[in-house]
């Protein structure tokens, strides 16, 4: 069978395009960016595709041809710039059911989120609702699936932040979270892989819940215990701070950065990720794995214990990085100008100190600013490392005596700079 899936390099998208290569389908994958899924999967064709942009049933039409069936794996946790909920999970959904109709394309798996018929407290659980009516109400041959909180040996979003909170040796707890019904990464594949198979059953709608109610506290537990860590004390966090935390995220999110931690989650997680798997399993045959069961068949090693530290580091590294840059720009411009120009004139820099040290500032303000903002976040840390490589030559040539300054002002350069490379590291989400 030829299957397009949207959303194809995100956490459930490459799993379920591993499982549809392996079982022999032929995969067309789409995403915003596809080039190292491109280079890692060969075996798929794989296109650049925005579906925000694709809001009429038209703009699907070219990108549907020769497919016989369609799993649409591609979401969005929050609104940020050039990125919309509505567009993703409503609007581009509704058209694409359309699309696939008059296109004579009569399969159409959606990976939806669980809890729906509960309520939607947020613009994505609404949203999702949105786009799983508009489907369900097509005459396409259509299945729902409705997965709680993923799990599996990748991670991003969720998961990466339970291997995050569990390097702390103290867990915070935010009070009032609801159950979460883990489910394995492996199961969900497997379940978009059986209704792609001939003869599957359609217009079913299902909750895909792991076997056992977890707390939030006890997801944490079991991914410390995984990493090989002892057992963490765990502390109350009130709702004002973790309100705040979870704004600090938002701001982020405002910046273009994926946090996690935002509003959206904070929301979702207090009345909880709780299903009934039995319908299924029933239809199915699938037997949804445990949290313990998931983690124990992929045993954790050095990479994973990296990993969920350096996760946590990484937006300390991004945050400090951009202040260090930006408190150095506007302290050249303001209380230090004199001094840079003193500096500058006694390296011999003559009429041009003055210019050349305005210059200066406003390059590392301009870096600083770059670094927050995540679309230029990459260049402005290469810009940063040329540059305080370039400080460092340009001071050895005209004034060498630094090197001897009590205050190092030239050896503080190398661990800047290793921060800098360390941030360009893991600057990728996935």
């Amino acid at each position: 069978m030829r299957v397009g899936v949207l959303g194809a390099t995100g956490l459930i998208g490459s799993a379920v395009v591993a499982r549809l290569l392996a079982e022999g389908h032929q995969v067309r994958g789409w995403a915003r960016r596809t080039a190292t899924a491109a280079r890692s999967q060969p075996a798929a064709e794989w296109n650049d595709l925005d579906i925000s942009r694709l809001a009429k049933a038209q703009d699907w039409r070219p990108h549907l041809a020769g497919l016989d069936a369609v799993v649409n794996c591609a979401g969005l946790l929050q609104d940020a710039p050039g990125e919309s909920v509505e567009a993703v999970h409503a609007t581009a959904v509704a058209a694409l059911a359309l699309a696939c109709e008059q296109a004579g394309i009569r399969r159409v798996v959606q990976v939806s989120a669980i809890g729906l018929d509960d309520g939607t407290p947020t613009a994505f659980s609404r949203t999702k609702q949105v786009g799983d009516t508009a489907l369900m109400a097509s005459r396409l041959e259509w299945v729902v699936l409705r997965p709680s909180v993923v799990v599996g040996r990748r991670a991003y979003g969720g998961s990466a932040l339970f291997r995050a909170l569990a390097t702390l040796p103290v867990l915070p707890v935010v009070k009032g979270t609801g159950p979460l019904d883990i489910v394995a990464l492996d199961d969900v594949a497997s379940t978009v892989a059986f209704f792609l198979r001939p003869g599957a059953s359609s217009r079913v709608a299902l909750d895909l819940a792991g076997p056992e109610h977890l707390s939030f506290v006890d997801v944490i537990r079991a991914y410390r215990a995984w990493l090989g860590w002892p057992p963490a004390r765990t502390v109350s966090i009130s709702g004002t701070l973790a309100g705040l935390a979870f704004r600090l995220g938002d701001a982020a999110g405002l910046l273009g950065w994926r946090p996690p931690v935002r509003s959206t989650i904070l929301t979702e997680i207090r009345r909880g990720a709780a299903g009934d798997p039995q319908a299924w399993q029933t239809t199915t045959g699938i037997v949804p794995q445990s949290l313990a069961a998931t983690l124990s068949a992929e045993p954790a090693g050095v990479q994973e214990r990296w990993f969920a530290v350096l996760y946590l580091l990484k937006p300390v590294v991004l945050v400090a990085l951009s202040l260090f840059w930006i408190v150095t720009g506007l302290i050249s411009l303001g209380p230090a100008a004199s001094a840079g120009e003193a500096f500058l004139q006694e390296a011999g820099t003559g009429a041009l100190a003055l210019p050349l040290a305005l210059a200066g500032a406003l390059a590392d303000l301009s870096i600083g600013l770059g670094i927050a903002w995540r679309r230029t976040s990459r260049l402005a840390l290469l810009g940063g490392a040329g540059l305080s490589v370039l400080y460092a030559l340009a001071a050895t040539a005209l004034v060498p005596r630094l090197w001897l300054d009590p205050l190092g002002p030239l050896v503080k350069i190398l661990p800047v700079l290793v921060l800098h490379l360390q941030a360009l590291a893991t600057l990728r989400d996935r």
